[in-house]
């Protein structure tokens, strides 16, 4: 590890092609490395004139069924998985192209993304990398869902899910994910995400799912699984519900030092908590550590874990 912890970026231009989850299109995606403090940033290259999006929780417009960033009508559905594994391996700053408006689906995980990652390499960056620690508990509830941020020394998610369905059932519905003691692409990356064909012709009608299928989802039946291969994980849907949170969590700007509390949540309670959370000056505080040995052990575990995983 360097002196500091330190903000990181990719260190060369890479790129992979899918079909967008819910237009179905083609969509060409680009990694290129970006200058300290610029973020994650989308970038509409198909348009006319390009268009640049901050990946922001102030800037999803749509969660149904994904986190979709929204200026002036200029869309980026289906970001979270991406965003995920920026976060998953310490990503602050990345450019973004897309030449549709949607992230590709790829393997309806984070893996891939991860793999392109690491296979574009990693630069680190001579600026401190800058956290936002949670200092009070901030909650949101609809109903019987609940998503909550609570101050801790590290990142650290629980989720429990309930879905009355047989094949779930018999799944793990709870999980606690710690950055500091797990390893993001062993334990979270491969969940895959996961739909139902009941509601299948109602999405494509609303024009989602169109480019879904058993090669990028688990696809359930009223009673069963059906792809061939089963489960990568015996707690996949569960740990795919961290998965999407890590990603809509990580559009709050920066990497969170906090407890991620969910139950039943998803892309819109996700988001409505990191708005309540900025909305909020109490409610966090901006963080860097010069020296590293200033920062809690439980961030400098999980910065050394992401530091592993692309070296």
């Amino acid at each position: 590890m360097s002196q500091m912890l330190c903000q990181r970026t990719v260190k060369s231009v890479i790129r992979a092609s899918g079909v967008g989850l819910h237009s179905g299109k083609k969509v060409t995606l680009t990694l290129r490395p970006a200058a300290p403090d610029t973020g994650i940033m989308f970038r509409r290259v198909d348009l006319e004139t390009p268009v640049d999006i901050k990946a922001s929780a102030l800037t999803v417009g749509d969660t149904r069924m994904c986190s979709c960033l929204d200026v002036e009508g200029v869309r980026i559905g289906t970001v979270e998985h991406l965003m995920s594994a920026l976060c998953g391996l310490g990503i602050d700053n990345v450019w973004i192209d897309l030449d549709a408006a949607e992230v590709p689906i790829l393997d309806g995980s984070s893996s891939p993304f991860v793999f392109l990652i690491q296979s574009a390499g990693i630069s680190e960056q001579n600026v401190p990398k800058r956290f936002l620690r949670i200092k009070k508990p901030v909650e949101v509830r609809e109903g019987d869902k609940l998503a909550r941020l609570s101050p801790y020394a590290g990142f650290k998610l629980n989720f429990s899910i309930v879905f009355n369905h047989p094949a779930i059932d018999r799944t793990g519905q709870q999980v606690s994910f710690d950055f500091a003691e797990q390893g993001y692409t062993r334990d979270i990356a491969r969940a895959r995400t996961f739909g139902f064909t009941q509601e299948v012709e109602f999405l494509r009608e609303n024009g989602l799912a169109l480019g879904g299928g058993l090669e990028n989802a688990v696809v359930l039946d009223e009673y069963r699984i059906l792809n061939v291969d089963g489960l990568r994980y015996n707690d996949e849907f569960v740990k795919h519900k961290v998965l999407d949170a890590i990603g809509d969590l990580y559009l709050i700007g920066h990497p969170i030092i906090g407890e991620f509390t969910a139950h039943k949540s998803g892309h819109d309670l996700n988001n409505k908590l990191a708005r309540a959370v900025l909305a909020d000056a109490e409610a966090y505080e901006i963080v860097s550590f010069v020296p590293p040995e200033e920062a809690p052990v439980g961030v400098t575990r999980w910065m050394q874990q992401a530091y592993a995983l692309t070296t």
